[in-house]
């Protein structure tokens, strides 16, 4: 089973490194997307978000700081959920869909972090800090 959570791991903390490194180098674009849903200083809001999802994603994946990470990660899901994806906002019945959909999806990352809280530390197979 260690290795299942360690493979789980990679996979969820992955999922976020992955997240993260776009937000830091293809920031152009999705500030623009930010500043269409009126998310204040969006080139600011992208960067520092990319830096919350990075950090909470290597961490996880390290197995190191996972109080920190999840709340990093807590700090980015839970906004951009309410404030990107507001489908309850949207008349467009595809575009509602789709925001529903990236809705649903953070809140189930959100359960799937403060679950992690659950597990005693250190996990097996994490860096030793």
């Amino acid at each position: 089973m260690d290795i299942l959570f360690l493979i789980g791991r990679i996979l969820f903390g992955g999922y976020f490194l992955m997240n993260g490194m776009n937000h830091l180098f293809k920031s152009a674009g999705l500030a623009g997307y930010a500043a269409s849903k009126g998310v204040p200083q969006p080139k600011l809001a992208v960067f520092s978000s990319g830096l919350l999802i990075l950090f909470g994603g290597v961490a996880i994946i390290l197995g190191v700081y996972i109080l920190y990470a999840v709340g990093a990660l807590a700090l980015f899901l839970i906004p951009v959920s309410f404030m990107m994806h507001a489908f309850w906002k949207i008349s467009d019945p595809m575009q509602k869909i789709m925001e529903q959909v990236n809705f649903m999806k953070n809140m189930a990352l959100l359960g799937a972090a403060l679950m992690l809280l659950s597990i005693p530390m250190p996990w097996i197979m994490s860096i030793a800090w």
